[in-house]
C-alpha cells in the first residue's frame, strides 16, 4: 500500500512540476508582483535572522545552516522575479531594473555568488569567514538596492 502511494505522488508531484511552466507564464502580472515581493521580505527575513546569529544577539547557531540554505533558494534567479511588464502598481522596483537589465543581472549574481560564499562558510563553522562572508552578503544587497530600490517614505 506504501508503495502504491508513494508512486502515486511522485506521479502527480511529475504532472503538476510538467505543467508549472505554462502556468507561471500565464499569470498576471498583479500576481507575478506580490510573489516578488514575498520572495524579497523572505530573503530579508532569513538575511535579518542570520545577521542575529552572526552577530552573536541570538543563540540559535543550530538554525544558521537552514537560513544559509534558504538564502541559496530565494537567491537563485533573482531576475526572474522581475520580467517585462512587471514595472507598474505598488512596488518598490526602480524602472532601472527593467532599464538597466544587464547592471540589474549582474548585481544579481553578485548577490547570488555572495550568498553562495556564506553557505560555504557556514557549512565550514570557521566563525571569521561566516561573519566576513556575512558582511559581504549584506553589501552585495546594499548596493543592488541602493540602484534597483526606491527608498522607503
Amino acid at each position: 500500500m506504501k508503495n502504491v502511494t508513494m508512486r502515486s505522488l511522485l506521479a502527480t508531484g511529475s504532472v503538476l512540476a510538467m505543467l508549472a511552466p505554462p502556468a507561471l507564464s500565464a499569470a498576471e502580472p498583479e500576481d507575478i508582483i506580490k510573489y516578488r515581493q514575498n520572495v524579497m521580505k523572505a530573503i530579508g527575513g532569513h538575511t535579518s535572522a542570520a545577521g542575529a546569529i552572526v552577530q552573536g544577539k541570538v543563540d540559535y547557531k543550530s538554525d544558521l545552516l537552514e537560513h544559509s540554505r534558504s538564502l541559496q533558494a530565494l537567491t537563485r534567479n533573482i531576475p526572474a522575479l522581475f520580467p517585462k511588464d512587471s514595472d507598474f502598481g505598488e512596488t518598490k522596483a526602480k524602472d532601472e531594473v527593467w532599464s538597466k537589465r544587464a547592471d540589474f543581472e549582474k548585481r544579481a549574481k553578485d548577490t547570488k555568488d555572495k550568498v553562495e560564499v556564506f553557505a560555504k562558510a557556514v557549512q565550514s563553522s570557521n566563525q571569521q569567514t561566516i561573519a566576513a562572508s556575512f558582511k559581504d552578503v549584506g553589501e552585495s544587497c546594499k548596493a543592488c538596492h541602493k540602484d534597483f530600490r526606491k527608498k522607503d517614505d
